[in-house]
Parts: C-alpha cells; sequence; structure tokens
C-alpha cells in the first residue's frame, strides 16, 4: 500500500491541499467544520506529515537543541518534564545531547546543533566550558536553564533563586536550634551562591564562628568524602547544608558510617528536590528549587526568543521553597 500523501488528505475532507497545510499547522481563520473534516481524513487515512518537506517550506525544523550538563543527575528530570511539556505544545521536539559525554569526547555539541539546524538552543545546568555558548548563541536563539552563567548578550537565563532558596534551608536549620552548621558547596556560580547565602545568613544570625564550609563536586561521592572530612573535626557540625540532593546522600552515607543517627545526631539538608529525596528509606528536607516551572519558564523564554531575537536578555527567577521531611531535628542538647 502506498504512503497517503496531502492531496489524499485533501480529496477525503473535499478541501484544497493549502487547506490542509493551514489545519496541519494549527493556524487560525480556519472553519470549525473543515479543520474536524481534515482531522478526520488525516485519522482515517493514517496520514503523517512529511518532516524534512515541512522544515524546506516553512525554512524551520521545528526542533530544539538542549545541552545537558550532565544527564546522570536526576535534578534535570522534572526540568526536562516542564520543558517538554511547553515545547510539545508549541509543535517544537526536543534533541537532547549530554555535556557529559561532550567533554569526554572533546567534541562541540553546540556545533552539532546548528549544523542540524534546530530552531533554538537550551543549555541546562553549569557547562564546562561556557564558552562553546558564545559562538552558537550567534548563529540560533539561546536560553540557559537552571545556571546563572554565562551571561551573554541576548541570551535569557533562566533558574531558581538559589540565595533565597540557601537562606531557606540555613534559617531553617538555625530556627531547629542548631548553631554549629556547615555547608558542602559545589561549583559554578550556582554553587557560589548557595554558599555565599549560607555564610551571609549565619553572619546575620551571629553565627559566623561556627559557620564550616567544605567543598564538594556535586557527586554522592564528593558528599562522602566531604562530610568525612566534618565528622572527623575536633567540634563536628550538628548539621550540614548540601548544595544538592546528590552530595546530601553521600553525607547520609557517611553520617551512618561513623556510627551517626541522622536527624537524632546529626541533620541534613539538601537542594533540588529530586526523586532521590522523596525516597520513602531517604526522605530528605531539601529545597525545592522550582525545576518544573523553570523548564516551563524557560521554554517560553526561548519560543519568545525565536519569536524576536533581537529582544534584550532577561533574567528570569523561580521562587524555591522547603521540602521538610525526616532528615532534620533539633540537636540533642535543645531537644
Amino acid at each position: 500500500m502506498r504512503t497517503p500523501t496531502i492531496r489524499d488528505v485533501a480529496a477525503r475532507a473535499g478541501v484544497s491541499k493549502s487547506l490542509v497545510s493551514l489545519v496541519l499547522r494549527g493556524a487560525e481563520g480556519v472553519r470549525p467544520d473543515k479543520r474536524q473534516a481534515v482531522l478526520a481524513a488525516v485519522e482515517e487515512l493514517g496520514y503523517r506529515p512529511n518532516a524534512a518537506a515541512r522544515s524546506l517550506s516553512e525554512r524551520r525544523t521545528r526542533t530544539v537543541g538542549v545541552l545537558l550538563n550532565d544527564m546522570r543527575n536526576p535534578w534535570f528530570v522534572e526540568l526536562l518534564d516542564g520543558l517538554n511539556s511547553r515545547l510539545y505544545d508549541s509543535g517544537l521536539r526536543m534533541l537532547l545531547a549530554d555535556g557529559h559525554l561532550n567533554r569526554r569526547l572533546g567534541e562541540d555539541l553546540t556545533r552539532t546543533f546548528t549544523e542540524l539546524r534546530v530552531d533554538g538552543l537550551i543549555a541546562v545546568g553549569t557547562l564546562q566550558d561556557p564558552g562553546v555558548l558564545r559562538a552558537a548563541a550567534d548563529r540560533v536563539p539561546t536560553v540557559v536553564a537552571g545556571t546563572r552563567e554565562p551571561i551573554l548578550p541576548a541570551v535569557d537565563i533562566v533558574a531558581n533563586d538559589d540565595e533565597h532558596g540557601a537562606r531557606l534551608a540555613t534559617e531553617h536549620l538555625i530556627a531547629l536550634g542548631h548553631r554549629h552548621i556547615a555547608h558542602i558547596a559545589g561549583q559554578g556560580a550556582v554553587g557560589d551562591l548557595r554558599r555565599g547565602s549560607f555564610e551571609a545568613t549565619m553572619r546575620e544570625h551571629g553565627l559566623a564562628d561556627t559557620a564550616v564550609v567544605e567543598q564538594g563536586d556535586l557527586t554522592e561521592e564528593g558528599g562522602y568524602r566531604a562530610a568525612v572530612r566534618l565528622l572527623n573535626r575536633r567540634e563536628r557540625p550538628t548539621a550540614v547544608f548540601a548544595v544538592n540532593d546528590m552530595t546530601c546522600v553521600g553525607a547520609m552515607s557517611a553520617a551512618e558510617a561513623s556510627g551517626l543517627v541522622v536527624p537524632r545526631d546529626l541533620s541534613l539538608v539538601g537542594y533540588d528536590n529530586t526523586y532521590l529525596s522523596q525516597l520513602r528509606h531517604l526522605w530528605l528536607t531539601t529545597v525545592d528549587n522550582a525545576s518544573r516551572d523553570v523548564g516551563r519558564r524557560a521554554a517560553q523564554h526561548l519560543l519568545d526568543r525565536i519569536a524576536d531575537p533581537a529582544r534584550p536578555a532577561t533574567v528570569d527567577l523561580a521562587t524555591p521553597s522547603l521540602e521538610v521531611r525526616g532528615t532534620t531535628a533539633p540537636p540533642l542538647a535543645v531537644a
């Protein structure tokens, strides 16, 4: 059986080929009865538009390149869900690339996206080499999501308010009565913002002398090693605020390996509210960074930039919230 064509759809629906094209593009101004006739014919015939031909005629591919910092990081899941739902509503599809693989192979995946003539590009998370976006942004509408770098002309940034989120986590621990609080820090602009907010909040509460920072690398292993160093201090902290949930899981493992009970002996707060934090045997107190909302906003910014590439660059911050679960409690001395 031959594959049905747009002409077959037009004949079945009793309309012109150009009207079928209007309906398939979702154009306004088509009479409801004509639109329904075309959609019914499409369904009956099993017609599928020729994407390549449509791309040539419209001079766009209806695809968006999405470059992830590291596909293994679970916080991307909800962000991608929000991103994809908004793009799909607008008839666009995502092409994903893994920045971790990009670094291993030494390839510039943004160049691959531009060679595929994507309609837009979204960089998600802190990239190892932010400079790779500069050339791409000169050729295709670009948005940065989930981080605050790099700052480039005509590139929108959509992220959560990291400073506010870190303040929520720190003040939660202080309100419980903790005074010896440590922070396992991350890397890049996001890590710097969360660390700076932690330190500022501790100072404001007169606790600068008992604030401790250990450097992590956003991974579970990095969190474990940083927590071991913290727990081996002469005056160990009674609470730890970790830069993300992965780091927090590593800190929890270190606490258990040291014979400590969470949260009785050590309170823990993560960041991102990933699915890991919601696993019953972990049940992390964590900052919800509104990742699905960030994804939807990033998609909308890209749609707006595709429509008007010359519009001024903006920074759009979603408001985080604190999810209190089972890893925080007052320290034993004030319980």
